[in-house]
């Protein structure tokens, strides 16, 4: 479903740390260029393969390696919050991480 421009940002802990980025730039560079192209369309409107996980969490999903999830919220109709990311095997965990980065985000800019 095209949506039109989307604004793609990065959570930040409070300690500056970007959780999202430091995972992206674990990985292999064919895999970071995967998942790049996939954020140009996202910032095109073009979500894809995209899941409401409720609370306001959502997650897109690659079928590409062991099965990459990127963990994000949205602010308003055309903000993209990336939180966290991983693989299917640790969807679980990943999630309830990506829950604490979005309650965080929405508790520092009381949204």
């Amino acid at each position: 479903m095209d949506i039109g421009p989307i604004a793609v940002w990065y959570y930040q802990t409070s300690s500056g740390r970007c959780p999202f980025r430091d995972w992206l730039e674990s990985l292999d560079q064919p895999i970071q260029q995967i998942i790049d192209a996939r954020l140009t369309r996202v910032r095109r409107g073009l979500l894809g393969h995209a899941e409401n996980l409720g609370g306001g969490l959502w997650e897109l999903k690659f079928d590409v390696g062991p099965g990459y999830r990127i963990y994000y919220g949205k602010a308003g109709n055309s903000i993209v919050i990336l939180l966290h990311a991983g693989h299917k095997k640790g969807q679980a965990g990943d999630i309830d991480t990506a829950r604490e980065y979005w309650a965080d985000y929405l508790r520092r800019t009381k949204q």
